[in-house]
């Protein structure tokens, strides 16, 4: 069996194995989670982390969202966003929006598993899903929503040796946040989080 099999299976099993506690925008800044209220509603959201074998190894697939966009514009995602009253489930959200914002078929998504969910300073609860693409794949962005899919090796964002931790100040409070640079993209804020909490729980042999 080949490396890319073997890793697909270790991933499955090691995200059936996850506990409930999930992570949140404010991880490195603990003031600002104690001043936020406890009664606080937070929106439903999903994404799907999508894996495609590339060679004897995995690549994971993001977006970078529009320029033009109101909300987050430009910024490196995976492909998902609010769930819908017509939606079957989060999972079936995070498949429906993949499919709206990169042409993927979800017939040609495997399911392998959930990770806890992530809490956005924007108060989005996000559920991630973690995806094989089974398929060859060619993306098609969503106009006006997506300006670039592209791929980066999983064992790459997996290395906490490339996580690092950046500050800056945003509505006047010094605000920390985690980043994976690859090459000219940024991988930052609630991206890098959701990939830094699978890489806590998933360890690439």
């Amino acid at each position: 069996m080949d490396a890319a099999r073997l890793n697909i299976e270790h991933i499955a099993e090691a995200i059936s194995r996850t506990g409930p506690e999930g992570s949140t925008d404010f991880d490195l800044n603990p003031e600002v989670r104690a001043a936020l209220p406890e009664a606080r509603k937070l929106r439903k959201a999903a994404v799907l982390v999508p894996l495609i074998e590339r060679g004897s190894g995995l690549n994971v697939v993001l977006t970078r969202r529009s320029a033009m966009l109101k909300h987050h514009p430009g910024q490196i995602a995976f492909p998902g966003g609010k769930v819908e009253r017509d939606d079957a489930s989060p999972e079936a959200a995070a498949l429906r929006e993949a499919h709206e914002e990169i042409g993927l078929d979800p017939e040609t998504v495997s399911v392998l598993g959930e990770l806890p969910f992530h809490e956005t300073v924007t108060s989005f609860e996000i559920r991630p899903f973690v995806g094989l693409i089974t398929r060859d794949f060619a993306p098609v962005p969503e106009v006006g929503e997506v300006d670039e899919v592209f791929e980066v090796p999983l064992r790459f964002v997996m290395d906490p040796a490339n996580l690092a931790v950046r500050s800056r100040v945003w509505h006047g409070t010094m605000r920390h946040f985690y980043v994976i640079p690859y090459g000219p993209y940024y991988i930052w804020g609630a991206t890098a989080r959701m990939l830094k909490m699978m890489s806590d729980r998933v360890w690439l042999p």
